[in-house]
């Protein structure tokens, strides 16, 4: 797994921080959704500084009990859509958003 990002979260919930890839270098900001349509919408979008939205993000919970982000990223200049997850590390303030390739047997 290769960590693209890392986010703090703030007294209101949102998540800041930034996002790092070969095309992309940027603040980013997970905003809490309030009002989901249903039960698929996702929990958090994600935006820049700029407004530009780069993707969702919704709870989870592992099959070991822990809550995560499942993250999905989108953005013209990647050949598809990352999907990534975005955890708490022990020890650490930070989350850290992890990118791994799915694997092809």
């Amino acid at each position: 797994m290769a960590t693209i990002g890392s986010f703090t979260r703030t007294q209101d919930n949102t998540l800041v921080g930034r996002i790092n890839t070969l095309t992309i270098q940027t603040r980013a900001t997970l905003v809490p959704i309030p009002m989901r349509t249903n039960d698929n919408a996702p929990h958090y979008r994600i935006v820049t500084p700029k407004g530009v939205e780069l993707g969702a993000a919704w709870m989870k919970t592992s099959d070991m009990g822990n809550e995560y982000l499942s993250v999905q990223l989108d953005d013209p200049s990647f050949t598809s859509t990352i999907y990534a997850s975005l955890v708490e590390v022990e020890g650490e303030r930070e989350l850290q958003l992890l990118w791994s390739r799915p694997r092809r047997d």
